[in-house]
């Protein structure tokens, strides 16, 4: 028996190491479809960009993207009366300053009693009209406003590298362990390799 049959389980620890981190490569590399033996290579990552991107843009089209809840949202009338007195200030502003400057005849004949009448109208009817004119605004922006396609077109059009740094900075830890436990299996691989030999020599 030689000496170097002890070499064997580190051997094929090391081969382990260099498959793992191969697969590890091959999930990024190369970026783009690539020759080989007349073979066509790419990371399956990269090859599969655009459909992890359609997927991903369907999800969170779906589950994070509710129009429904935004139009509730923006008609709440909880949320109109946090804004009404915004309003009422601009409204107030435009009767008792921008209208008269503009029609300084009509100054002269309206009082604050006017003035606080023709606000209270004013605040009526936007308190009706501004509902509707929210809903019809959600309504318009759901019919142009595609989520799904948006978020597909952001995802698909990443820089592959940008993707590959923000995987190895996020999954760094994993990516070694996945490595070692290449080597640890070709060294246990190795192992069994020498107990075999010796099992079949004293046989």
């Amino acid at each position: 028996m030689t000496w170097w049959i002890i070499l064997v389980p580190f051997i094929s620890a090391l081969i382990g190491w260099l498959i793992n981190s191969l697969a590890v490569r091959r999930l990024f590399r190369p970026y783009h479809p690539k020759k080989f033996l007349g073979f066509t290579i790419q990371g399956v990552i990269p090859k599969q960009q655009q459909l992890f991107a359609e997927k991903i843009g369907k999800y969170a089209g779906a589950n994070f993207f509710s129009f429904d809840s935004i139009e509730q949202k923006i008609a709440d009338p909880a949320n109109l009366d946090k804004i009404m007195p915004v309003i009422e200030e601009h409204v107030d502003e435009f009767l008792r300053v921008k209208l008269v400057k503009e029609m300084p005849m009509i100054g002269m004949f309206i009082g604050d009693k006017t003035i606080a009448t023709m606000k209270k109208i004013f605040m009526q009817e936007l308190s009706t009209l501004f509902p509707e004119i929210m809903k019809s605004y959600a309504a318009n922006l759901k019919a142009e406003f595609n989520p799904q396609q948006i978020i597909t077109e952001k995802i698909a059009g990443l820089p592959m590298s940008m993707i590959e740094d923000i995987a190895a900075t996020q999954l760094n830890a994993t990516m070694r362990n996945f490595k070692i436990a290449g080597a640890a299996t070709g060294f246990a691989i190795g192992l069994i390799q020498i107990a075999f030999t010796f099992w079949s020599g004293a046989h």
